[in-house]
């Protein structure tokens, strides 16, 4: 059992993000703001998640043991490694010229043979055991010959080369097949070190969006593989990026969520000034802990059909509740500094939720589970809250609370089987009646019962840390 549920739990999870992407819902766009204010606080119980052990998530991913053995330098002047499910990894270990109109990387070696070329192909994204976003990353060509293009622009530091195709534009995927495995990737080859990023596929909007982030991995500007029409040269190269398949699944010490939270720090970290930011000088006994509520507009699936009513409970126990619901306007500066300074975030299982690596360690995140989600939630958002400290409590709905029932009935295997249905014919059928058919309508007195647990601790984190 533990195995199907744990299969079904990656194919839930990266189902629901496929089909997040292919029906437009870009939920890497940030949020509109609105905020309440009211009095008033409660306190009970409520239930939470048991961290799963780290052995369930390896298993989870299909691969243990060697894919979490840090990358092992090869004698070799061109060498791949392909062994690992998630991603495939190349080095070039000598000076290494680019051609960027043909995406080819040319080792510079006047001892190589004219006659035993080393040719090798490599897509640069972890994703490659999944044909549909590996169909959209560009195939770069790394050879020992013959001869590359004369040499226009000269680095002194190595290049380390990725794609942004893929899902980006999803921002699970932006930060769990992207940034994350670019941290890994430098923490494990290029510790201490300066490199240069070279990027397939690096749209505009991505640059911008992302360009404080990507200024804290390297101090030189990055260089697009698309773009740029210059020859580059570099003393070495590294093609791909390491991944361990989930937010959470980082083995060394100096790969943890924490350790990228404070990455994050570093690049979004000056926006804490920001007027959505609390001030932590203000009196704590005048404030009352503020709760990030997440929205999800009309039309897209799992809306919470009474979010005002929901928003008014919250409210009624002595939270600060602002609301938000995805746009594009905001910059990840204000996101930052929303985030970083509030005691509690609450929303319903989706890519925005990925935004709870902006929330401090000790502060608490509640998911509410719909019909179909509980194992996608888990591995997607509850494990990795955990892993960064946060205080992580699920609300898995009631069938009385989607809106599934009025449909299919209590007794329809929708209903009393997910996992079974989803694990025997798991489609883009499927994906849309748990991800797009299903709204929500919170029971009002259990969700007041979760709300006053989140807003016990919420409230001892305020005044421990402000």
């Amino acid at each position: 059992m533990k195995k199907r549920n744990s299969a079904a739990a990656v194919i839930v999870c990266m189902a629901f993000l496929t089909f997040s992407l292919v029906f437009g819902f870009n939920l890497s766009s940030i949020f509109r703001l609105s905020v309440a204010r009211s009095t008033s606080g409660y306190d009970t119980e409520s239930s939470e998640l048991k961290p799963m052990r780290k052995r369930d998530l390896l298993k989870t991913m299909g691969k243990e043991g060697p894919l979490l053995m840090p990358p092992q330098q090869s004698p070799e002047k061109i060498h791949c490694d392909r062994s690992h499910k998630a991603y495939d990894l190349c080095s070039i270990n000598g000076p290494t010229v680019v051609d960027l109109n043909t995406s080819t990387f040319f080792l510079m070696d006047p001892t190589a043979s004219s006659t035993q070329f080393i040719v090798e192909k490599i897509k640069p994204y972890p994703r490659k055991w999944e044909n549909f976003p590996m169909a959209r990353i560009k195939e770069i060509t790394i050879t020992s010959g013959p001869p590359g293009p004369q040499c226009e622009v000269h680095h002194d530091s190595p290049a380390l080369v990725f794609s942004a195709g893929g899902y980006t534009g999803n921002v699970f995927h932006d930060f769990n097949d992207g940034f994350i495995p670019l941290f890994i990737t430098i923490n494990s080859i290029y510790q201490n070190q300066d490199v240069i990023l070279v990027v397939s596929k690096a749209r505009d909007w991505w640059v911008s969006k992302y360009k404080n982030l990507l200024d804290v991995f390297s101090k030189h500007p990055i260089i697009t593989l698309d773009n740029d029409t210059s020859t580059h040269c570099f003393p070495s190269a590294t093609l791909g990026l390491i991944s361990y398949g989930f937010t959470s699944l980082m083995p060394y010490s100096s790969q943890t969520l924490p350790n990228f939270r404070g990455l994050l720090d570093k690049a979004f970290g000056h926006g804490q000034n920001h007027p959505y930011s609390i001030s932590i000088s203000s009196e704590k006994i005048d404030r009352r802990p503020r709760l990030v509520f997440i929205s999800r507009p009309n039309g897209i699936g799992r809306v919470i059909l009474n979010q005002d009513e929901a928003k008014q409970v919250a409210e009624e126990i002595g939270f600060d509740v602002m609301l938000f619901e995805p746009t594009s306007r905001i910059s990840l500066h204000q996101v930052y500094a929303l985030l970083n300074s509030t005691h509690a975030m609450f929303g319903v299982h989706g890519a925005a939720l990925t935004h709870l690596l902006f929330l401090r360690p000790g502060s608490v995140f509640m998911q509410v589970l719909p019909i179909g989600t509980d194992w996608a939630g888990k591995m997607c958002y509850g494990e990795p809250a955990r892993a960064m400290g946060i205080e992580y409590i699920e609300y898995k709905i009631n069938v009385e609370e989607s809106s599934l029932v009025e449909k299919y009935g209590v007794h329809d295997l929708v209903i009393k089987d997910p996992i079974g249905l989803q694990g025997r014919k798991w489609s883009f059928d499927v994906m849309n009646i748990y991800l797009k058919e299903q709204d929500i309508r919170l029971d009002l007195v259990r969700l007041r019962e979760h709300l006053k647990e989140v807003y016990r601790k919420a409230k001892i984190f305020m005044e421990k840390e402000g």
